[in-house]
């Protein structure tokens, strides 16, 4: 790994942390509250890809389980992580991860429409995959009052996998940071 990758991965590490500078908006019945910040995730895999996106998220969380209160609205700490956003917390690198692989294998090929299909994948597809179960089970939920509940993100999660997309192509469109000659061709 090169000082490049790793100034990459710090930087998309403070880039999901300075979203957090948003406030939060929390839902009355479970707390957990609707953020811009699970935006950082879908930037850093549309942007630095797979490994660095992962690295840089995995950063981002061991960072917040130490203490320091870079979630929206100043929070931190290992509790974050056993309470009801614990499951979309944990899905952020690996929302990266598979975000950074879709873009990756698709390099030659990346179209806006694309990119916001493997960005849906990440936002709604991974992050409740991972998000629901756990909160479900922390809250005593049952699936469908858990499912029910995460209706009220959908819209916003929709409207950040798609400003990630227009984001992520722009970048890749001005300065490329996954490199041409590392992506597989499709």
């Amino acid at each position: 790994m090169s000082t490049k990758d790793i100034v990459y991965i710090a930087l998309f590490a403070a880039v999901t942390a300075a979203i957090g500078l948003f406030p939060p908006f929390p839902l009355p019945v479970t707390g957990v509250p609707i953020t811009l910040q699970n935006l950082g995730p879908l930037l850093a895999g549309v942007i630095l890809g797979a490994k660095r996106g992962f690295l840089s998220q995995l950063l981002f969380a061991v960072l917040v389980a130490v203490g320091l209160p870079l979630l929206s609205g100043g929070r931190g700490g290992f509790g974050i992580f056993v309470g009801a956003t614990g499951g979309f917390l944990l899905a952020w690198p690996v929302i990266a991860l598979v975000v950074g692989y879709l873009v990756e294998r698709y390099w030659k090929h990346l179209t806006l429409f694309k990119t916001i299909g493997f960005c849906l994948v990440g936002s709604i597809g991974i992050s409740y995959l991972m998000g629901v179960p756990w909160m479900a089970a922390i809250l005593k939920l049952s699936p469908l009052q858990a499912i029910t509940t995460t209706l009220a993100f959908v819209p916003g999660d929709v409207a950040k996998a798609v400003l990630a997309a227009f984001i992520g192509m722009a970048v890749r469109r001005s300065y490329p940071v996954i490199a041409r000659e590392r992506a597989p061709a499709s």
